[in-house]
């Protein structure tokens, strides 16, 4: 007899928020939010376009996984589409895409399933940079482009994640919130 839900939109006051999941698209949350939210998001146009896959113009999977750390640090989801050809399949590059995102969460998924953000979502120079949001959103890759420098928290059941959104050259990282 109950049929659970969500509803999300778009352009959400605080109080409206407290109903809904506010989308915002195309890009993210600059804090952690109180409540959970989510982006809409593609690797490349909303509806399969062979023009992107012909000028490689997919996000990469490093793209899209930084993004996803990045959200659930503020306390939110990623939905992402896959643009599908015709026939309703995807074509090489977008299932490598997919792939490469799938190897890296059969490693990393602890990071991100069932996590909430720490005290504080993260630290270092993207967010200082980070472009406000435009409407429903639309602030997606219009700050500096992450580096080793950036990290992203998350915690559960007692333990704190600390993602590096880079690798450093030196092989070492210095973690400042953590000091």
């Amino acid at each position: 007899g109950e049929l659970p839900a969500v509803i999300n939109g778009k352009v959400l006051d605080e109080q409206q928020r407290k109903a809904m999941v506010w989308d915002i698209e195309r890009g993210q949350a600059n804090e952690i939010q109180p409540l959970p939210w989510q982006t809409d998001t593609c690797i490349g146009g909303w509806h399969y376009d062979r023009g992107l896959y012909e000028r490689n113009e997919y996000k990469t999977a490093k793209t899209v996984i930084q993004t996803l750390v990045d959200i659930v640090s503020k306390n939110g989801n990623l939905m992402l589409n896959i643009p599908v050809r015709g026939d309703g399949s995807i074509d090489q590059k977008e299932r490598k895409i997919v792939e490469e995102i799938g190897a890296w969460m059969k490693t990393n998924s602890e990071c991100i399933y069932g996590t909430r953000p720490w005290r504080i979502f993260g630290e270092g120079p993207a967010q200082e940079s980070a472009a406000a949001l435009n409407a429903q959103g639309f602030n997606e890759g219009k700050g500096k482009p992450f580096t080793h420098k950036d990290i992203r928290f998350t915690t559960k059941s007692g333990v704190l994640y600390a993602t590096a959104m880079g690798w450093p050259e030196e092989g070492k990282m210095l973690i400042k919130s953590l000091a």
